[in-house]
C-alpha cells in the first residue's frame, strides 16, 4: 500500500491548491459506487438478525480516503448514505450508517495520510475499527431506544450481537480494502 511519488490530486485547477477536476470527478464516482453498494448490495451477516445488514460501501469510502485523503473519505462516508432518507431505514438508518462509515474511514485515512505504507494502513484501519465499534455502541444506546421504542435493557441485551456484527463488518471492509487498494490506486494514477 505504499504511496507513489505523486498524490492523486497534484494538478489543481484553482489557485491555492484546491481540489483538481480529477479529484472532484473521482470523488463523485466514488460516491455513486458507494450509493449503489448501500442500496443494492446489502445483506444480513448474522443468521436470524435481519435488521443488521452489511453493505460494502465503507470499502469504497476507505479507498477514497486512502487515495485522496480524509476529506474525500469523509465525503464518500456521508453523501451516499443520504439515499437512506428515502428508504425504509429513514433518518435512523441514515445517521447510523454515516456514523459507522465515517468513524472507520476518517481515522484510518488520517493515519494513512501521515504514513503511506502498508503498516500505516493497518494501524489506521485498527484505530478506525476501534473508533467505529465504540461509536456504534454509544449511538445504539442513545438512538435505538428513541427510534425503536426499546428499553435500555433491551438495547443492552443486543450489545453482544452488535459487537459481533460490527466486528465482522469491519474485518470484511479492512481486509478487502487491503487487498484491492494498491491495484485501484495504480489505476487512479493513469
Amino acid at each position: 500500500m505504499a504511496a507513489t511519488s505523486t498524490r492523486h490530486d497534484t494538478h489543481s485547477t484553482t489557485a491555492g491548491g484546491g481540489w483538481s477536476t480529477k479529484r472532484i470527478a473521482v470523488t463523485a464516482l466514488f460516491c455513486a459506487v458507494s450509493a449503489i453498494c448501500t442500496l443494492f448490495i446489502e445483506f444480513p451477516i448474522i443468521p436470524g438478525v435481519t435488521f443488521l445488514k452489511y453493505d460494502p460501501s465503507a470499502i469504497v469510502a476507505m479507498i477514497a480516503g486512502f487515495a485522496f485523503g480524509p476529506a474525500t473519505g469523509a465525503i464518500v462516508s456521508i453523501i451516499p448514505y443520504l439515499v437512506h432518507l428515502a428508504t425504509e431505514s429513514g433518518i435512523y438508518g441514515c445517521l447510523m450508517a454515516i456514523m459507522a462509515c465515517f468513524t472507520l474511514v476518517v481515522p484510518a485515512s488520517i493515519i494513512y495520510q501521515r504514513n503511506t505504507t502498508f503498516k500505516g494502513a493497518i494501524i489506521g484501519m485498527v484505530v478506525g475499527a476501534v473508533c467505529c465499534i465504540v461509536s456504534a455502541l454509544i449511538a445504539n444506546m442513545i438512538v435505538t431506544p428513541i427510534y425503536m421504542g426499546a428499553t435500555m435493557e433491551e438495547v443492552m441485551a443486543l450489545i453482544p450481537l452488535l459487537l459481533i456484527f460490527n466486528g465482522i463488518k469491519i474485518l470484511i471492509n479492512c481486509v478487502v480494502t487491503a487487498l484491492v487498494y494498491k491495484p485501484i490506486s495504480k489505476a487512479l494514477e493513469n
